[in-house]
């Protein structure tokens, strides 16, 4: 087991430097963390599979950008929710800490990894709504799908590569710097850069949202003045103001989930957290797979489009549930079966 500096209250453990971070001492504690993580776990995987499925099943979807983008934020989020439920469950309830340094900090840049390009996917997403508000008649011109690919490219590439440095020698072992108190192996210094990262995805998320609300509320009160006037033009500004209030319920959601995580991040590197907080931390955690349940369903109910295809999906269920019920084989049978009996 590889060894390193262990934090200033964690100077009670055994040496083991992994069970320093095992913070949950109860059973119960235990049991609540596994019930929520498989609660959200599952719901997630499920309702962002369906939303990749009606994306991609659908040419009118899967065909524009914006669709990309929301379907980089599902995939991005089921593997979130596998593997941080599969490490997560793994480390603090079955307290299983037999695997090497290399092990965790790749089983720790998986989650990053994937919950940064989550909130990267959403970025992209304000951005392509900015754009299409702003400037509506270039919007095509500007927003190609080669564009969207090689932006979610760029996108996942880059959040791979800050996710692996711990793994390429920024960790504490390696430097022999200090740890992080919420995390084995990792450097405070890379904790501090990697909340950088996140604060300024979460500043130019809130800028476009702005900027979104502002020509969204410039729309309503144009489509007030001229009621008269139905068209084209009225039913694009309706679906942007309806995307936009999307965006705006997916941002609220994405900020009651993520600040407390962010915020005891932060305190952590400015102050000596108790071992109370940390449990706080761990429980928080799980906050960030309600997110990833949470963004789904919102897509569902506001997008109209995915709401479309929904219903079509169960209604060609239902028929080919009804199906057999109605061939002529299906009424043969039954009538053999009662001449029998």
């Amino acid at each position: 087991m590889d060894t390193c500096r262990i934090p200033a209250n964690a100077s009670k453990c055994s040496g083991n430097t992994m069970e320093c971070f095992m913070v949950l001492s109860t059973q119960a504690q235990k049991i609540s963390i596994g019930i929520l993580c498989g609660l959200f776990g599952t719901m997630c995987v499920f309702e962002n599979s369906l939303v990749l499925y009606l994306i991609f099943s659908s040419p009118g979807t899967r065909k524009k950008p914006s669709y990309l983008f929301i379907g980089s934020l599902a995939l991005a989020d089921i593997l979130a929710s596998i593997i941080f439920v599969c490490s997560f469950v793994n480390f603090h309830v079955f307290n299983e800490a037999g695997f090497s340094k290399e092990v965790f900090l790749l089983q720790l840049g998986g989650v990053s990894t994937s919950f940064s390009a989550s909130l990267s996917s959403l970025l992209l997403t304000a951005l392509d709504r900015y754009i299409s508000i702003s400037r509506p008649s270039e919007y095509k011109l500007l927003m190609t799908r080669k564009r969207a690919w090689t932006a979610l490219a760029v996108l996942w590439v880059t959040c791979a590569t800050i996710a692996c440095l711990p793994l390429l020698g920024w960790n504490c072992c390696v430097l022999d710097s200090a740890c992080s108190e919420l995390f084995p192996f990792v450097d405070d210094n890379y904790l501090s850069g990697w909340i950088c990262f996140v604060m300024v995805l979460l500043g130019c998320i809130v800028y476009a949202y702005a900027h979104v609300l502002w020509r969204a509320r410039q729309h309503v009160a144009y489509m007030e003045k001229h009621q008269a006037q139905a068209g084209k033009q009225n039913t694009r500004m309706r679906m942007d103001v309806m995307l936009a209030k999307t965006l705006v319920m997916v941002l609220a959601v994405l900020m009651l989930c993520w600040s407390p995580v962010l915020v005891l991040m932060i305190y952590s590197i400015f102050a000596r957290l108790s071992a109370h907080l940390r449990k706080v931390f761990a429980f928080c955690s799980t906050l960030c797979l309600l997110n990833s349940m949470v963004n789904p369903i919102i897509y569902a109910l506001r997008s109209k489009e995915l709401f479309s295809s929904l219903r079509r999906v169960f209604s060609h269920c239902r028929r080919q549930l009804k199906a057999p019920e109605e061939s002529p084989e299906a009424e043969s049978t039954h009538k053999s079966s009662v001449i029998e009996t």
